[in-house]
């Protein structure tokens, strides 16, 4: 089971929801500015803890080795963690799924297997763990996901090429992927970024009413 906290929306009742999931050695402590920023008072955020200590942070798979395993068992912790949202009664439909490096790769991995469609999964900064398999094995709903992928072009942790053609690979797969590049390093770009990231939220919300 996954360590998690809500920080609720500011319009009470509101049902629409962000599931944060950060980097490696980081923790849900690390985003606790995300809702203010984000300035959007109808999205309550849900911020994650990955499963295995890192150096006094947090982490989802393994770095370095085989990262396999982490990334299938993370998975279906985090497909848990979707599963109970909805018992909560947060729709799948109004829930966006959000991921810096290590949690985007989560988002991606999760988002396009666990069988119910999102509002939207945005990932920052990060890649896919394997492309050919996940096109294999995606959910589905796959094909109706709708995925905001950004990455900085002097990523000196991950760099911008062998993603681009990640992206492409799964732009041919059918799936349907808005990508931004930045002037940024392993990091989000502040309110450049940020502002990117809230139309998407904001419009998906929109869409799904």
């Amino acid at each position: 089971m996954l360590f998690s906290e809500l920080v609720p929306a500011t319009e009470k009742n509101s049902r629409h929801l962000m599931i944060v999931l950060h980097g490696l050695g980081d923790s849900m402590d690390g985003y606790r500015w995300m809702p203010e920023a984000m300035s959007l008072p109808w999205m309550n955020y849900l911020l994650v803890n990955a499963p295995d200590d890192y150096f006094g942070g947090y982490s989802w798979y393994d770095i370095p080795g085989d990262a396999t395993p982490g990334v299938e068992r993370s998975t279906r912790l985090l497909c848990e963690l979707l599963d109970a949202q909805r018992e909560r009664g947060f729709p799948t439909g109004q829930t966006v799924l959000f991921g810096f490096s290590q949690g985007c790769l989560m988002t991606i991995e999760a988002g396009l297997r666990y069988p119910h469609r999102f509002a939207g999964l945005v990932g920052v900064s990060g890649y896919a763990h394997d492309p050919e398999r996940l096109l294999r094995e995606k959910s589905p709903v796959a094909g109706e996901q709708r995925l905001l992928l950004t990455h900085g072009l002097h990523d000196p942790m991950i760099p911008i090429a062998p993603v681009r053609e990640q992206v492409r690979l799964l732009r041919q797969g059918g799936l349907h992927i808005e990508w931004h590049e930045f002037a940024k390093e392993h990091t989000i770009a502040g309110e450049e970024e940020l502002s990117v990231i809230r139309r998407f939220v904001a419009r998906r919300a929109e869409e799904g009413k």
